[in-house]
């Protein structure tokens, strides 16, 4: 069986990877194949150590002609799920003969099997996928397909969060500042979670560079398992799992805690949790809107403090 996508870049692959889990849950025993058909898919590259146990082989940039029909090989797909929308993609990918073929294309028009009269395509883009799932197999999509982070990648977590105490993680940054929840709000956090005998656990990207020394500074209580170190997002969640909840914006550190299966408390702002929220074995979302403002500044830190409070207990 295979999947066939564009291109995706990391946050679309971290997006994704409830997707990719909820296939090999339901078809633990097949060969999956994921095709990036007109790019690069970072499942070969900076997320290739998640894949072990998910997909079996990862092709790129074979386009949809027949590049791909060279890629893809006899003997004749059993299943093809299509993940993008355009229609004359979709077209050439049914034009290979898949025994059965999924796609959401044209209103579901071009697959061979559809969602029952009232269906309406969620806004969630990965409940989109997920939809995918169930269509072709018949059965509700579980997102607990095995998730198998390098034994080095775990032990190395340990070292950095050894076992005993309760942490809380907090991904400081977003893909834009403006996502972000502002870093004084951060501190206060990590201050008010120590006060209750939490030790914080700041989770910093490239991005946040600039922000490593004053929150070092301000937070000498805190651990910064990840400063200094090159992106690793199988350590990212390696250490997600380590902890008791976690605290993200809309982004890629978010989805990265939430594959760790820590309950989440999400922060949304500029962007739409409608559409964008991780996938959460629990989650909890704080929208600005829902305190009278759209900038991430309006989600004050008493809520934040109660949710984290209410996911722990």
């Amino acid at each position: 069986m295979a999947a066939y996508v564009d291109l995706d870049l990391v946050g679309d692959g971290l997006i994704k990877l409830p997707f990719v889990r909820a296939l090999r849950h339901a078809c633990p025993a097949a060969e999956i194949t994921w095709i990036a058909g007109r790019g690069a898919s970072a499942y070969a590259g900076v997320l290739a150590p998640l894949m072990p146990g998910l997909l079996d082989r990862v092709v790129e940039r074979c386009g949809v002609g027949g590049g791909l029909r060279a890629a893809i090989g006899p003997p004749r797909l059993d299943l093809l799920i299509d993940t993008q929308s355009h229609v004359g993609t979709t077209l050439a990918l049914r034009a290979l003969l898949p025994r059965r073929f999924v796609s959401a294309a044209a209103g579901y028009w071009l697959s061979g099997v559809r969602p029952g009269r009232g269906y309406r395509k969620p806004r969630r883009l990965i409940r989109r996928l997920l939809d995918l799932v169930e269509l072709a197999t018949g059965a509700p999509a579980v997102v607990d397909g095995a998730l198998r982070l390098p034994e080095a990648t775990r032990a190395r977590a340990a070292a950095l969060l050894p076992a005993g105490p309760c942490y809380v993680a907090q991904a400081v940054g977003a893909g834009g500042r403006h996502k972000a929840w502002p870093a004084e709000r951060h501190i206060e956090l990590a201050r008010a979670l120590a006060g209750r005998g939490i030790v914080p656990v700041m989770i910093l990207g490239p991005a946040e560079a600039d922000l490593a020394a004053p929150l070092a500074a301000a937070l000498p209580m805190a651990r910064f398992p990840l400063r200094d170190l090159p992106p690793d997002p199988a350590l990212t969640i390696a250490l997600g799992a380590g902890c008791a909840a976690a605290v993200a914006a809309d982004c890629g550190a978010g989805h990265m805690l939430a594959a760790a299966g820590v309950p989440m408390v999400s922060l949304f702002g500029p962007t739409d949790p409608d559409k964008l929220a991780p996938w959460a074995t629990r989650l909890t979302i704080l929208r600005a809107q829902d305190f009278g403002g759209g900038g991430m500044a309006a989600i004050p830190l008493a809520a934040v403090l109660a949710a984290v409070a209410q996911t722990i207990l």
